[in-house]
């Protein structure tokens, strides 16, 4: 088997490392939102949900993934963790032993109003009439 027979077969996503890592990141970004330990006012007023923390595979780089409760004000909060990413990035090397601390860049997570849509969507009169035919032609 060639090199490039190699590459092409190669798994599409994250390695085991980057989702560990990105894991470990995430529990202790959870675990100082909801402790308080990030003295903003806008993040204090909310309650901040991370779902997700994405790493590049070199590791230098996470993509945090968070969600106010309700989906609301999801612009300050995102603003205010940006604010404090420089505190966040140390508070990050002092709890995980990795040899560089990753800068991080915050996004609003969107899988739910997606999941909402596709919902909707499948929830039409026209969805659902193409649905139950192909289950009526199935019978026969």
């Amino acid at each position: 088997m060639s090199k490039q027979d190699r590459r092409d077969k190669s798994p599409a996503g994250p390695s085991q490392r980057q989702l560990r890592v990105g894991e470990l990141i995430r529990h202790a970004l959870a675990e100082m939102l909801s402790r308080s330990e990030i003295h903003d006012p806008v993040i204090e007023a909310h309650m901040i949900t991370v779902p997700e923390v994405a790493m590049t595979p070199d590791l230098r780089l996470a993509t945090v993934y968070v969600m106010p409760l309700g989906g609301r004000d999801a612009k300050p909060v995102i603003e205010a963790l940006e604010r404090n990413k420089k505190f966040l990035r140390g508070e990050i090397a002092r709890r995980i032993n990795l040899k560089f601390a990753p800068d991080l860049r915050f996004r609003f997570d969107e899988r739910f109003d997606e999941a909402e849509r596709i919902e909707k969507i499948l929830r039409t009169p026209e969805v659902r009439r193409d649905l139950e035919s192909k289950d009526g032609g199935e019978d026969q």
